[in-house]
């Protein structure tokens, strides 16, 4: 069996063992070491899927039941994997796909005004009640910032909206703009904290709705307002610019339209913050069964792919900070709400929802925890001197910030 071939080849630490649709076992790794799983196949035709295109059949089959844990769980199960194929040689039909990456990426990331809102339907326009489920309360969709690992979720949030602002300076009565404002917790940070009046864009119906509704229950409607609008088709100009989690839905055929245009809408002197998940190891494409069932259209960019196209305008790039385990920690701690919740959500939606999105979180959890996944920050000015030339101001800013708000 070509399947069995694989894992030998693959598998050689941890304790994997597979029983087959003919009801045969078969061991992998280290009997005995830790993690330990035992995986059942129900479906025949899994033996050729799983050594063919494991990256989409895998997903599949757990989402369709027909592949089970009988030991251990889905977390040991992708733990094994991951912890693997991170010490493991790239494949023939690896290399052959590396060399099509370009040609593949304008194919599969291809995001114009239009196909853009429909593409973030999928996922952004799901049940608000979902996300209330398992995100913080100020419902944050992105990696928080975990200053200490074993923080809480909610804290790790305000902490992320605090570093962002501290990169970003803003001032009272300053004009900013949130490109992919999500349900509005950073728009409203920035205005009820700093004092800044704030405008987010989003393509997505469901959170424009949620977050103009959460921004009259605090408020703050004479400060911070949502459109439902393609940030290409946003005029004027703004002190400050803030991106988080938006980026990764661009695709790397329209970045330069994407820099080309916050370039006019950012005044001289302005700074602008992208926060998005990047890779570590160059230039790829997204594992498609994320893309299938989570993102279509997105793509989460080497950082080489993103400083090559600043570099060819006129904007500056004045700080990057790789941020590495912290969107591990984060999916961590949303699979567990999540899985306290499993109950409510099936009761929303289905168990093949439910597992399709443990797949989701635990999968892109061992991405940032064992392979080449991270996050980066990127500040830009057009002017050199938009912001101080040492890194303290940061650290300055949120020990202010801190303070004063313990001092309330």
């Amino acid at each position: 069996m070509l399947w069995r071939f694989a894992l030998d080849y693959l598998v050689k630490a941890g304790d994997l063992t597979v029983v087959d649709a003919q009801g045969k076992v078969h061991h992998f790794g280290v009997a005995g070491q830790l993690p330990k799983s035992v995986v059942k196949l129900h479906d025949p035709a899994l033996h050729y899927k799983l050594c063919f295109y494991p990256e989409l059949y895998l997903g599949e089959a757990y989402m369709d039941g027909t592949l089970t844990l009988e030991e251990g769980d889905l977390r040991d199960f992708l733990t094994i994997l991951a912890k693997n194929f991170a010490v493991s040689k790239p494949t023939v039909f690896e290399k052959i796909a590396e060399k099509l990456t370009p040609i593949t990426q304008k194919i599969l990331q291809y995001n114009p005004i239009g196909v853009a809102q429909k593409n973030v339907a999928p996922h952004y326009n799901l049940s608000d009640k979902l996300y209330e489920l398992f995100l913080d309360k100020d419902m944050h969709y992105s990696c928080a910032y975990y200053t200490n690992e074993h923080n809480s979720l909610e804290q790790a949030q305000q902490d992320k909206l605090k570093h962002i602002a501290s990169k970003l300076r803003p001032e009272p009565g300053m004009k900013v703009l949130d490109i992919g404002s999500g349900w509005g917790g950073l728009a409203m940070y920035l205005a009820r904290n700093c004092g800044a009046d704030v405008t987010g864009v989003s393509l997505s119906s469901e959170q424009v709705t949620k977050a103009t509704q959460r921004v009259h229950e605090n408020g703050l409607q004479d400060r911070v307002r949502f459109h439902l609008k393609d940030y290409r088709e946003m005029t004027g100009t703004f002190d400050r610019i803030v991106s988080v989690g938006m980026m990764e839905h661009i695709g790397v055929g329209f970045y330069k339209e994407y820099f080309d245009k916050i370039k006019s809408l950012l005044k001289p002197d302005g700074v602008a913050l992208i926060h998005c998940i990047g890779r570590l190891d160059g230039q790829g494409n997204t594992n498609p069964w994320l893309r299938k069932y989570i993102f279509p259209g997105g793509y989460a960019p080497a950082l080489s792919e993103v400083t090559k196209v600043v570099e060819k305008t006129d904007l500056l790039m004045t700080d990057i900070e790789i941020l590495r385990l912290y969107y591990a920690y984060t999916l961590r701690d949303w699979m567990t709400r999540f899985h306290a919740q499993w109950s409510t959500i099936a009761g929303i939606y289905d168990e093949r929802f439910c597992r399709m999105f443990e797949f989701y979180l635990i999968s892109c959890e061992m991405d940032f925890r064992y392979l080449s996944t991270m996050v980066f920050q990127i500040q830009i000015t057009k002017d050199v001197n938009a912001v101080p030339i040492t890194r303290d101001y940061m650290v300055d800013w949120e020990r202010a910030h801190a303070a004063a708000r313990m001092a309330a």
